[in-house]
């Protein structure tokens, strides 16, 4: 039986969230490992100009980053296991959070060559 989508009913923000946590903590310039085992903290966020945000190759819409600059949303993916959120300072991602598959990554992260 396949894994069902979205176990822990993240809403559509949380899951935008996330996803972009999950890019960032794979750019060495925004994340460091730890503290725990398993573990990436964010602490460094982008800033978008005009209406999209670049990670590395990737550009993201500005409407999709919304949920980045909003304690509750931070906190929402604490309380889910997700993250351990320290606002507006960083985040943790747990084990949990890096592997949780949202779906839509391919879908907010557009590839660019600029």
């Amino acid at each position: 039986m396949p894994a069902r989508q979205n176990p822990l009913k993240l809403n559509p923000l949380q899951l935008r969230t996330l996803a972009i946590l999950q890019a960032l903590a794979r750019l060495p310039d925004a994340a460091t490992r730890g503290p725990g085992p398993d573990e990436i903290t964010i602490e460094r966020f982008p800033q978008a100009h005009g209406d999209h945000l670049h990670l590395a190759d990737a550009v993201v819409s500005g409407k999709d980053i919304t949920g980045l600059y909003i304690d509750k949303v931070w906190h929402a993916l604490e309380r889910k296991g997700l993250a351990r959120a320290d606002w507006p300072h960083r985040i943790t991602l747990t084990g949990a959070g890096l592997a949780y598959e949202t779906g839509i990554a391919d879908a907010i992260l557009h590839r660019s060559t600029h």
